[in-house]
């Protein structure tokens, strides 16, 4: 079960349950991989709302990894579209909602059509 006071979030994706937490080890991970030099410029990153799908892919094997699960991106990548995209995608906002805060999180999909 994910504590939400360490930044933990829970999340099903394909049928499997995961907790999900960003440690200063995964954010340091995650500024490499974005290329910016700290953890500000990664969040202005995340909080433009525009998450790519690979953007998705890192943050969630991140946040596994920050949780203490050996997950690599390419089981990530495996996760038919059909099974886990919205999952996902609400899983990062959560994750990084959590630990970033703000009033609400970013949406990894974009605006959505009425």
């Amino acid at each position: 079960m994910a504590n939400r006071r360490r930044g933990e979030v829970s999340a099903t994706v394909g049928g499997r349950h995961y907790t999900l937490c960003l440690t200063l080890g995964s954010l340091a991970e995650l500024e490499d991989a974005f290329g910016v030099e700290d953890l500000g410029a990664l969040a202005a990153r995340f909080g433009s709302g525009r998450l790519s799908s690979s953007d998705l892919v890192r943050i969630f094997a991140a946040g596994l990894r920050g949780a203490g699960q050996a997950v690599g991106e390419d089981e990530i990548r495996a996760v038919p579209v059909a099974d886990g995209l919205g999952d996902i995608a609400a899983a990062v906002a959560a994750l990084l909602e959590a630990t970033f805060g703000g009033a609400s999180p970013p949406d990894p999909l974009g605006p959505q059509a009425p």
